[in-house]
């Protein structure tokens, strides 16, 4: 029974305090809705001075969010075109509709089977409804950028190399998938994600083995004249700049100090 009490104790409390968020809420409204007429009957008295201030123009791929006193004006955003507002009452976020590219910072992922790769990619998206784009997202630029990042180290992290190199687009098509779920809440549409390049480390360490490899064997091969005149040639190829300073030294020097060590 006395359980029973305190469940009924707290029902009652919750039951007054929704009452009482209510009660405030509604005289809120009422206080919003009288300084709204108030600002709409000063208007008309004093058209049409005020006309410019409270005229504003959208471009088509544009929409206006209007918050009025903290709150968004219900309805669809405004524009394109022409539309009316309160410039004591109104804050607008203007919201671009065109789709935006952005280059993904090149990640480091490590595969399911243990393979580090480099990975460029580029993302498309565009915003579908400015309301939830400006209200559930502080930083919508920022955030798609960094949850791209996410998403892909997820993606390709989860499959073996074979499987990203066989099934590259597939994984594409689930990393699309992914942040269409998460970035639909913020009215966004994730268009399309590519991959720009994808790079194995190890396969560049050995390029810049063989090279060096090769430029050892060509150096070997040249005769003292034919090394000066390379000598002078790669001189000569210097950009000239105030920042950097050339000294030339005589082969026969730099060969009686390779002799010496």
């Amino acid at each position: 029974m006395n359980r029973v009490g305190v469940v009924c104790e707290d029902a009652a409390e919750a039951a007054e305090q929704n009452k009482d968020g209510r009660r405030s809420d509604g005289v809120m409204d009422l206080l919003r809705g009288a300084l709204t007429l108030l600002s709409a009957a000063l208007i008309i008295l004093t058209f049409p001075f005020t006309a410019w201030m409270c005229a504003k123009v959208v471009l088509e791929y544009e929409r206006a969010v209007i918050f009025r006193l903290g709150r968004i004006v219900k309805g669809r955003p405004k524009g394109p075109g022409l539309f009316w507002f309160i410039p004591w009452l109104d804050n607008i976020q203007i919201v671009d509709l065109r789709t935006v590219s952005f280059n993904v910072q090149q990640q480091e992922v490590l595969t399911a089977d243990g393979v580090s790769l480099q990975v460029d990619a580029v993302m498309f998206y565009r915003v579908v409804d400015p309301s939830l784009w400006v209200t559930r997202v502080q930083d919508g630029d920022e955030a798609m950028h960094t949850l791209a990042q996410t998403t892909l180290r997820a993606a390709l992290g989860a499959h073996t190399l074979t499987e990203v190199l066989a099934q590259r687009r597939y994984i594409l098509q689930r990393m699309r998938v992914a942040l269409y779920t998460t970035t639909r809440v913020w009215g966004v549409q994730v268009q399309r994600v590519e991959l720009k390049d994808m790079r194995l480390p190890l396969i560049a360490a050995e390029g810049e083995v063989k090279a060096s490899h090769a430029l050892s064997d060509a150096a070997s091969g040249l005769s003292p004249v034919a090394f000066h005149l390379r000598y002078l040639q790669s001189l000569s190829s210097v950009s000239s700049s105030s920042s950097i300073v050339v000294f030339t030294l005589p082969t026969e020097l730099l060969q009686a100090f390779s002799h010496q060590s």
